[in-house]
């Protein structure tokens, strides 16, 4: 097929098994990147100081706050479904609601988390462009009803990168928080992976955040390569005052906190977590640019972090998982193959071989 290259031999380029290679259903299949793990070793030296007293808890939010240029409160929890849900009942209470996408993780597969921790606020979607909501969207789900037989929007929230792999440019973030704080509403954002758009972006963490309106960021840190946890970093120090309670409450207060936030601070020294992330939207583009030249690969969504979208047949997918790859479908039945900081140049080639050999096969 032209532009797919030859196939290479299967092997476990990173010292993983085969089956690591072959590994494309999603950036939480990798295991712990090299100074994640080497911290997470190192935190377990001797004792320290429980439920996040410990100098490694405190010296990296300390480093969360340079990173970000910004004095936040900052709170790790074990999973990101806690992360957004937990937030987000700390902005909302049960008679208002959120504005999200009708793609966004808190609507379509948190199993109603962010209604229970929040006792009932109700998740109200807009429309949205390849992913990303629009001003306009957000308007009108705000200005949709005002009688108290509806319930009232509270708290806008924004995926970045989002769940199709686009990302909001900062003016993009801006608008529809200046809308949003117009209306007395917070903004949140989804952060799972946004390593990769801070790594896509350039610039300061701080332009897409905080400086263009974002009150709370749930930080991906699983994604990124650490072991386990998300950090929870609120801008206005006041929306997380009670925040500590809701983590106890929630069985998100770890008693051994240093193994959550050790890694944290390997990662964020000398921009690891950057260099990873960039490292894996590097790799969808290679298979992107593999992809546009195969007859028959239709991409459906533009590759801007690390995630490639591309129509198959169905036979081709067929051939594919019968070949041992791992990958996802849905939107319309497309594909989505996700990029991490282990995916090698070897494996996005061999899976661009296959794929155009499962399309040739017809």
């Amino acid at each position: 097929m032209p532009g797919a290259p030859a196939a290479p031999a299967i092997h476990g380029g990173t010292g993983q098994p085969a089956g690591h290679y072959l590994q494309f259903a999603s950036d939480n299949t990798a295991g712990i990147c090299p100074e994640a793990l080497d911290a997470f070793v190192r935190a377990n030296a001797g004792f320290a100081a429980s439920y996040g007293n410990d100098d490694d808890t405190h010296t990296v939010c300390d480093r969360l706050r340079e990173v970000f240029e910004a004095d936040a409160e900052v709170f790790f929890v074990f999973n990101g479904t806690a992360a957004n849900s937990v937030a987000l009942a700390n902005l909302c209470q049960s008679h208002q609601a959120v504005i999200c996408s009708e793609t966004a993780h808190v609507h379509t597969d948190e199993c109603g988390a962010p209604e229970f921790f929040s006792g009932g606020s109700k998740l109200l979607t807009a429309p949205h462009r390849h992913g990303k909501l629009t001003a306009a969207g957000v308007q009108e789900v705000i200005q949709r009803r005002s009688d108290i037989h509806y319930p009232r929007p509270r708290v806008v929230t924004l995926t970045q990168s989002t769940e199709m792999g686009t990302l909001y440019q900062s003016g993009e973030i801006a608008g529809i928080a200046r809308l949003a704080h117009g209306h007395g509403l917070k903004v949140h954002m989804d952060g799972a992976r946004f390593a990769n758009a801070a790594a896509a972006l350039g610039g300061s963490p701080a332009d897409i955040t905080w400086r263009a309106g974002v009150d709370v960021l749930c930080l991906g840190g699983t994604k990124m390569g650490l072991p386990v946890g998300e950090a929870v970093i609120f801008f206005d120090r006041a929306l997380g005052a009670d925040f500590a309670y809701r983590c106890k409450q929630a069985g998100q207060l770890a008693s051994k906190m240093r193994y959550l936030s050790g890694p944290w601070l390997a990662m964020l020294e000398g921009g690891t977590w950057l260099r990873h992330a960039a490292h894996a939207n590097a790799m969808a583009q290679r298979l992107a640019r593999h992809l546009a030249a195969l007859p028959g690969a239709e991409r459906l969504l533009p590759t801007e972090a690390n995630g490639v979208f591309v129509n198959l047949p169905e036979p081709a997918i067929a051939r594919l998982r019968a070949a041992g790859w791992a990958f996802y479908t849905f939107i319309g039945g497309g594909a989505r193959f996700m990029c991490s900081w282990a995916t090698t140049p070897e494996a996005v080639d061999h899976l661009a071989h296959d794929i155009g050999q499962a399309l040739a096969a017809g």
